[in-house]
């Protein structure tokens, strides 16, 4: 046999497959090309591998795709001449592998044929379908159980998936053999499992591939498969790890590190708040109150450094789809949409076209937290006012108070390198690739000093430093749509420190509301009437809570304090972790693929911990938070 494979053009020699299996015996990676086609990637030592074998007698167009990003797969061409050195590639892997676990799964993955496709009428409504095929005297069956419920809890554009399940002796793609016969599979102790899966991801005539389903299948698939291999390992093997996700790949290939770097640079080419942030927003007070709040002000803005149309022909010069991993994926396509949409508004500022871009970033108000607002509104009283105790401070003061707390956390961790500029470009406080900005013409109340610096330092720059800490930029440029989790965070900071006011609620209250006339057409000055003669805004707040969410032609990103934390709080009755909320800017969303990328170890430990965690105080309010608190309890609540 080994004469016949070094004989045949492409064949698999006994030396490769040797240079393979010493690894697997060390516990190193394999990532090995095959030599006509094909790949073989094996993380480390582990008691199963994925396997996809190319037909020979038509083009399976995707379904190759469907088995690459997990921590074990093959895949290599179904070709008659190969067989034989496929096949003993295989067993010896298998031979390597089993004894140190006491068992191995082979589940093979393959295209419904041509002969049991549908047709492209049936494709159209077509539901996700997968056909289990197992051995009728030896099926792991806690392992197909499992499998089975998962598939069925795959969606593709809100379809469910059907599962059927067919014991007998077949378990391998029509016209080619399995790769290791039944009886040496029992003596490996080898179990072997086959998955057919309808190819809804390409037209059934052209074969057109439709990678939006695809991508869709790729992700259900791979969670599917890594709980089947939990189950597995957890009932047929001696290992016994603690999540399924445990089983994930570990290692990242260059090319996906190459990918996120772009990405970051991309991100971090332009600041898209100061873009859009009027530069004269003082000016432009003093003459609305001039003209008796009857003119609309004027906002100039800063020079745009970039060239969003060129920023998008690198955006989309990012090769993602060469991304294996469906998990990495998911969340780099996410960034390069939400990029796009922020380059547009760019182009698109102060325009009427802005204001459709903010709504695609950021959202609209929904009827849900309208009325939340509203509630706010009407049971906290509008006389409501900062405590004056104690006075207040200026920018200066303020900033030697942030100085001082980055000194804290630079003592955990010394590559901390916030620093503090006062601007007079800028209204309030505002953080800017790990810096904090400072209005010049800031008076801060003594009382919400330790507030806005747990919302500034504690939440945005803390999070931003853990996100540099990781292997992945994205998590300190941001992941999509992560302003909703950091803003409701950096406001939960304010309640777990004492410093979340009534005014201040009542403020997150006042933007929503603005928010919502914004986006139902009011103007700017109805707006800002309504925030002051029906809510009883004084004159300066209503009209910067205005200027903040008509900027640039109509910004929503100011409704999201109020939505992340009330999102926030009903996570943490939910019994939600807090620990993951830290690890970089993400949003709630991204929890789980968080925390699948930590049990993976493909993320760090953090360095930073907002200062405020190690306060017995805060371990009772959360405690509170978890028994169901709402956004209306914190307001009695606050003190305690």
């Amino acid at each position: 046999m080994s004469r016949s494979r070094r004989s045949t053009p492409g064949a698999i020699s006994n030396r490769f497959i040797n240079t393979i299996c010493t690894r697997l015996k060390e516990n190193k990676r394999v990532r090995r090309t095959l030599p006509v086609w094909g790949r073989l990637h094996i993380d480390r030592q582990l008691p199963f591998l994925s396997v996809y074998r190319r037909p020979a007698g038509y083009e399976d167009i995707g379904t190759r795709r469907l088995v690459l990003g997990e921590a074990a797969y093959l895949t290599a061409a179904g070709d008659r001449s190969l067989r034989p050195g496929l096949s003993a590639l295989v067993q010896k892997v298998v031979k390597t592998l089993s004894p140190e676990f006491g068992a191995f799964l082979l589940l093979e993955v393959w295209a419904a044929p041509p002969s049991r496709s549908l047709d492209q009428t049936q494709l159209l409504a077509a539901k996700p379908a997968f056909r289990i095929l197992a051995s009728k005297t030896s099926a792991p069956a806690n392992t197909i159980d499992t499998l089975e419920h998962a598939l069925k809890q795959i969606r593709i554009f809100k379809q469910p998936a059907q599962v059927e399940i067919v014991y007998g002796r077949k378990r391998s793609p029509v016209g080619l053999p399995l790769l290791i016969s039944p009886a040496i599979a029992k003596y490996l102790d080898c179990f072997i499992i086959g998955l057919e899966v309808q190819p809804i991801y390409r037209h059934a005539e052209t074969g057109e591939l439709f990678p939006l389903q695809l991508r869709a299948l790729h992700r259900g698939l791979a969670r599917a498969l890594k709980q089947a291999f939990f189950e597995f390992t957890r009932t047929q093997t001696t290992h016994r790890p603690h999540n399924y996700q445990v089983l994930g790949r570990r290692s990242v290939v260059k090319a996906v590190w190459e990918m996120d770097q772009q990405l970051a640079k991309i991100s971090s080419a332009f600041d898209f708040l100061l873009q859009v942030t009027p530069v004269n927003s003082g000016p432009a007070w003093a003459r609305f109150k001039r003209a008796h709040f009857q003119r609309t002000p004027v906002f100039h803005y800063r020079p745009v450094s970039v060239d969003p149309a060129l920023l998008k022909r690198k955006l989309y010069s990012i090769p993602l789809e060469r991304i294996e991993d469906p998990t990495l994926a998911h969340l780099f396509q996410e960034k390069r949409q939400e990029l796009d949409r922020q380059l547009s508004m760019l182009l698109d500022r102060d325009t009427p076209q802005f204001l459709y871009g903010s709504m695609q970033v950021y959202g609209r108000v929904d009827d849900t937290l309208l009325e939340l607002a509203y509630s706010l509104l009407s049971t906290i009283s509008p006389h409501s006012r900062e405590s004056a105790r104690g006075g207040y401070l200026n920018a200066s003061e303020f900033a030697e108070r942030a100085e001082a707390e980055f000194a804290y956390y630079r003592q955990a961790y010394p590559d901390m390198s916030a620093a503090v500029q006062i601007r007079s470009d800028i209204t309030g406080l505002m953080v800017s690739r790990g810096n904090l900005l400072i209005s010049r013409r800031s008076k801060i109340p003594v009382s919400r000093v330790e507030a806005l610096l747990q919302h500034e330092v504690g939440t945005h720059i803390v999070t931003y430093f853990n996100g540099r800490a990781q292997p992945f930029r994205q998590l300190y440029t941001g992941l999509a749509g992560y302003e909703q989790l950091q803003e409701g965070l950096a406001v939960l900071s304010e309640y777990l420190v004492g410093g979340l006011s009534r005014p201040r609620l009542r403020l997150l209250a006042g933007r929503v509301v603005a928010v919502h006339r914004l986006t139902e057409g009011a103007s700017f000055i109805e707006t800002f009437r309504e925030l002051n003669r029906t809510y009883g805004f004084a004159q300066r707040v209503a009209y910067t809570i205005t200027m903040r969410v008509y900027r640039g032609g109509g910004l929503t990103k100011d409704a999201v304090y109020l939505k992340g934390l009330a999102r926030l709080l009903t996570y943490l009755k939910k019994g939600g972790a807090i620990e993951p909320l830290f690890v970089g800017k993400i949003m709630t969303d991204h929890i789980p693929l968080i925390r699948e990328l930590q049990w993976r170890e493909v993320l760090q430990p953090v360095p930073l911990w907002p200062r405020y965690m190690a306060n017995p105080q805060t371990a009772k309010k959360l405690a509170r938070l978890r028994n169901g608190l709402t956004v209306l309890d914190l307001i009695a609540r606050k003190n305690k």
